[in-house]
């Protein structure tokens, strides 16, 4: 499977590609261009914290050890917290007691939960209208109330088994429990604490590309165990590079599947956009909050909360995984998917419920 997926994004490379050098003429180039103006974008959210995460992960370790230990958990499952291309990652690797625990939390969870608390919700929160506020927060909350099934699966693809995956995961699952019934019942105060944690670790990206850069410059030695740019970069080229070919296979899709979303779309109530969207979404979630304002109020529901688990799953978490892990690239894309499904499908159950309030 793994390799099939390398091949289709290296046709989308290709496609993309002939498309550019014959002047752009059916929006394929334009995506392959894309793939690398989203270099600055990626690196100034990785490479930081790529530089940091040894350090990170020295200072947690005591700490993060004894108490996950003390409770008979894996203390890799705290790097589910953060994005797995913001740090997730690399800090669940160097904190597993486990490797293949390490690569489960890091992947997985930070896929999915640790993406939704760092970017989805915060950047959400600040593209979208105010008025379509209650849309994030409900599509969030019924993503984090539908992210175990995600989870679950996708420890037993990792070959964890039923019970260690619970057993493991039951720190996250308390915590998205109560992540998605404080945005319920407190929606604004609960976008402030995502908010304040974004600000948090933007300072923190900030400042490991600034100490990363120094040194790459004069040689200078500031924080020994330091991963040096060059490194950092290099895994933030690799996702650029996928990028080059799942932009212009998405358009594609978005193409070939035009009719079909749309007849489908007339069957559960929702307009062209937000079948669109919910393609967009697969790449990246950020067109997502701008195309809110035309999707009709079901969808909009709809769009949010498959966002949840869906975000980038074709496109930079793709690009990570396939640089990192590219073992795991199936697991991660299944469990991402059935996650974003499920939370799809109970949107359209409950959104007669939650629209009317």
């Amino acid at each position: 499977m793994n390799q099939i997926l390398m091949w289709i994004v290296s046709a989308g490379v290709i496609l993309g590609g002939i498309d550019l050098l014959l002047g752009n003429r059916w929006g394929y180039g334009k995506q392959f261009e894309k793939g690398f103006e989203l270099l600055g974008p990626t690196a100034l959210s990785m490479a930081g914290i790529l530089c940091l995460s040894g350090l990170l992960s020295g200072g947690l370790s005591p700490g993060a050890r004894a108490f996950f230990e003390k409770i008979g958990l894996d203390p890799s499952m705290f790097g589910g917290l953060i994005a797995i291309d913001m740090g997730g990652f690399h800090l669940a690797k160097a904190l597993a007691l486990d490797p293949v625990i390490g690569l489960y939390a890091g992947l997985i969870p930070a896929a999915t939960l640790g993406c939704s608390l760092v970017f989805t919700i915060p950047v959400g929160s600040k593209l979208m209208e105010e008025k379509d506020m209650p849309y994030l927060c409900n599509g969030m909350a019924i993503g984090m109330l539908t992210l175990p099934a995600a989870l679950i699966v996708g420890g037993l693809l990792f070959g964890l088994g039923f019970v260690t995956t619970l057993k493991q995961n039951i720190f996250l699952f308390i915590f998205a429990l109560i992540c998605g019934l404080g945005l319920f019942k407190y929606p604004g105060p609960m976008l402030k604490v995502f908010q304040v944690f974004t600000r948090i670790l933007k300072i923190i990206l900030t400042v490991g590309l600034m100490i990363g850069a120094v040194k790459m410059l004069t040689g200078a030695e500031f924080l020994p165990g330091l991963m040096p740019l060059p490194e950092a970069m290099q895994i933030v080229v690799s996702v650029c590079v996928f990028m080059l070919g799942s932009l212009p296979i998405t358009l594609l899709l978005q193409r070939i599947l035009k009719k079909p979303l749309s007849a489908a779309g007339k069957a559960l109530g929702m307009n062209e956009v937000s079948m669109a969207a919910l393609l967009i979404g697969f790449v990246t979630a950020m067109p997502v909050f701008a195309l809110a304002k035309e999707m009709d109020p079901k969808g909009r529901l709809v769009n949010l909360s498959f966002l949840f688990c869906s975000t980038a799953v074709f496109g930079a978490h793709l690009g990570f995984t396939a640089e990192v892990a590219p073992d795991y690239l199936g697991a991660v894309i299944v469990s991402k998917l059935i996650g974003a499904l499920l939370a799809g499908v109970c949107a359209i159950l409950l959104s007669k419920r939650l629209i009317s309030e």
